[in-house]
């Protein structure tokens, strides 16, 4: 499975981003898509998640800020950014597993995820 993020880029104080992460198709049957960051020399840190079951859940700190969305069936994910701060600068990635399990369908653990893209970065000033 390959993704692919879209939508990064430069935005001031306040401003809005819309992230976009396509799945490539594959014999492999998603069931959780998640977004996660990570700057320079910090661990990568989950922000939300999507279940194929329909479940969200998000990170505390962007609960409210940050909304995902998407269509697990058609392997596309998307993360609407509002009012964005210094601290969203980062590299923003994609992830996707198939495992369906009950107990992951909120975890935001990097090591709950199988797949990732490559990043788009996202820079707030």
């Amino acid at each position: 499975v390959q993704l692919v993020e879209s939508g990064g880029g430069s935005v001031q104080v306040g401003g809005t981003l819309r992230l976009s992460c396509l799945a490539s198709r594959s014999t492999v049957s998603i069931s959780r898509m998640a977004w996660f960051r990570q700057v320079e020399g910090k661990e990568r840190e989950g922000l939300a998640v999507i279940h194929s079951d329909g479940i969200l859940a998000y990170k505390e700190s962007v609960r409210g800020r940050f909304t995902i969305s998407g269509d697990i069936a058609k392997n596309t994910m998307y993360l609407e950014m509002t009012n964005l701060e210094p601290e969203d600068t980062a590299m923003y990635y994609c992830a996707a597993d198939p495992q369906w399990a009950a107990s992951l369908s909120r975890s935001l653990s990097p090591r709950d995820f199988t797949y990732w893209g490559q990043g788009t970065q996202v820079t707030v000033s």
